[in-house]
């Protein structure tokens, strides 16, 4: 049996960003893995674009993602 996502929480959905908001949680916790199978759980399953994984990647460390990508200080 496949699972989906409410049409809701789906990309451009009204409820999107409690899904992004839970994946910040997630990616914070570290019950949940390592960082690869987190990326691979919420791009696979949950369906989150890699730009989105990105984002949320960037809130869960405080913007410290973007920082070490780009050289910004």
């Amino acid at each position: 049996m496949s699972r989906s996502l409410k049409p809701e929480f789906q990309e451009g959905g009204s409820r999107r960003q409690h899904i992004l908001d839970k994946a910040v949680e997630y990616i914070q916790s570290p019950k949940f893995g390592t960082q690869n199978a987190k990326h691979a759980y919420l791009v696979d399953q949950v369906g989150l674009s890699q730009t989105e994984y990105l984002s949320c990647l960037n809130q869960a460390s405080s913007g410290a993602f973007l920082k070490a990508a780009t050289g910004w200080d």
